[in-house]
């Protein structure tokens, strides 16, 4: 049996909006997004340019990390991809600070 594989992508979308998902294989997520089969929200804003893309062990760990994404301000979210810290953040959302 393989390993249960997602990944969590940025895309910055042809009208520069950004654009978090995940998927087991990102490159043809992002063909069906720039087909107009992807999410509602990229159709009509295409072609997507991969920005950011982080490997997790299970679906779970992807959509914590998604959401947790998706949470942060465009800015902080520009700072992941410049930064290239979303290895980095996908770590901190995986194992948070536990209450004193």
């Amino acid at each position: 049996m393989t390993p249960d594989v997602w990944f969590v992508y940025l895309a910055r979308c042809g009208d520069g909006s950004l654009y978090t998902g995940i998927a087991r294989d990102v490159a043809a997520r992002i063909t069906a997004h720039d087909a107009g089969r992807g999410a509602r929200y990229t159709r009509g804003r295409g072609p997507l340019a991969v920005c950011a893309v982080r490997r997790c062990s299970s679906k779970g760990q992807a959509l914590r990390l998604e959401l947790a994404v998706k949470r942060l301000s465009r800015r902080d979210k520009e700072a992941l991809i410049g930064a290239r810290r979303l290895a980095a953040f996908a770590r901190r959302v995986a194992s948070p600070a536990r209450p004193q």
